[in-house]
């Protein structure tokens, strides 16, 4: 089976309504699907729905006007290419989010930021189909000097467009990030 397809079936038998079986408000296992993206227990009537969460991801140029691009610690995806971010906390904004995961991920400060905008993504973390919706900002640094990687992330480099082998970039999002990014460059 191609790598595509079995991605895919792996997707649609993690997804939450084939996996979620007992109410995770009173452990019933009279959890049914209701809906297109929901289950509700038919015990106590908790309604459970399947949303995205939110995420975000940097695009960090340094001044040869090369993009950062990270080497991910865990899975999904491990030691393949990424962006620096991760996900929004509950209780917390974007903005507050993506300055956080720089600093815990590269100790990396923000001088400033702007929105790029977003794309939809999904991935399997414990068997388990994960919904995001990943932000995208383009980050000015205060300085791209001694930044170290941290905390999920194994290693960080500076890449040209030439340099950027796409096969190596697992999330979809990530991907279109980084194509989008260069082609804007380009115009």
């Amino acid at each position: 089976m191609a790598k595509s397809s079995e991605n895919n079936r792996l997707m649609r038998d993690t997804h939450p309504l084939k996996v979620m079986r007992f109410c995770p408000k009173c452990g019933s296992s009279d959890f049914k699907v209701a809906g297109e993206r929901s289950l509700k227990c038919k015990t106590c009537g908790f309604h459970y729905f399947a949303n995205s969460s939110a995420a975000v991801a940097a695009l960090v140029v340094n001044d040869e006007g090369k993009l950062m691009l990270t080497k991910r610690g865990i899975d999904p995806g491990y030691g393949k290419l990424d962006l620096p971010g991760g996900f929004v906390d509950p209780g917390e904004t974007v903005e507050n989010a993506l300055k956080r995961e720089l600093y815990e991920e590269l100790g990396l400060k923000v001088q400033s930021f702007h929105y790029l905008g977003s794309a939809p993504n999904e991935y399997i973390f414990s068997d388990f189909s994960v919904f995001t919706i990943d932000l995208a900002f383009k980050v000015i640094p205060e300085t791209t000097q001694g930044l170290r990687a941290m905390d999920d992330i194994l290693d960080y480099k500076f890449y040209s467009e030439q340099e950027i082998d796409y096969n190596d970039i697992p999330a979809p999002s990530i991907k279109h990030f980084v194509q989008q990014y260069f082609q804007n460059e380009r115009n």
